[in-house]
């Protein structure tokens, strides 16, 4: 699967894909990873990428005419990318969203913007709007990052256990139940019993019983969701 993404920083990209399961599933061929410096695409002898905002205000606003022209670019060598703008008005990205993106066959073009944000004609650009959470970064570089890595995740191949996707946190709408491993005792605290007795049914079933459990405790919001769905 290829990944394109839009940024002013295309070095912040480096080093989060250089280990473990991304590395490898570069090294594989399973994806493709390509920055396009916006930089290249500024107006003037100083690439000029943002300006004052109309109607006034703090900070500066990236201009659309280079956002526009990097997108031009990497859609002529590349058709059918499904675009994507990381902005904190977008919706709130999840495991859901994750699987949605991961059957785009033509791949994912990713547009990281900086300063106050961009002119409100960028989104006609895309297809999708996309926040990683209620909070501001300085850019969308970090979001575009996660969401890189929780699509590749669940790319055929890229697990070296692909079962272990289905019982992972988020997997049907709650969270994962706790795990252990040994010792059987760590500073008092001792595995529950129903795990070393080998019955996998009575397993399965302590294991569903606790990610509800867990879930009800910490994130209540998601059993609300998936009653109401």
């Amino acid at each position: 699967m290829q990944f394109h993404i839009v940024t002013l920083f295309p070095e912040m990209f480096d080093s989060p894909f250089a280990a473990g399961i991304m590395a490898r599933a570069i090294r594989g061929e399973l994806v493709k990873i390509q920055t396009h410096n916006l930089r290249e695409h500024g107006l003037g002898n100083y690439r000029q990428i943002d300006d004052e905002p109309y109607g006034g205000g703090s900070g500066m606003v990236m201009r659309p005419e280079p956002i526009a022209a990097a997108v031009d670019q990497v859609l002529s060598a590349h058709p059918g990318l499904w675009r994507i703008l990381l902005t904190p008005q977008g919706e709130l990205f999840n495991q859901s969203i994750a699987a949605e993106l991961a059957r785009r066959e033509h791949g994912l073009l990713l547009i990281a913007g900086r300063y106050e944000g961009v002119d409100e004609r960028v989104r006609q650009l895309v297809d999708q709007e996309l926040s990683i959470g209620d909070y501001v970064l300085s850019g969308g570089e970090l979001p575009a990052m996660v969401i890189i890595e929780a699509v590749t995740r669940l790319l055929p191949g890229v697990l070296g256990n692909q079962a272990s996707l289905e019982e992972e946190s988020f997997r049907g709408g709650i969270l994962e139940y706790p795990q252990y491993t040994r010792p059987e005792v760590f500073r008092g605290s001792a595995v529950p019993s129903v795990l070393l007795s080998g019955d996998h049914e009575k397993i399965r079933r302590w294991r569903q019983e606790q990610a509800i459990k867990r879930t009800r405790e910490r994130r209540p919001d998601l059993l609300a969701k998936s009653s109401r769905g």
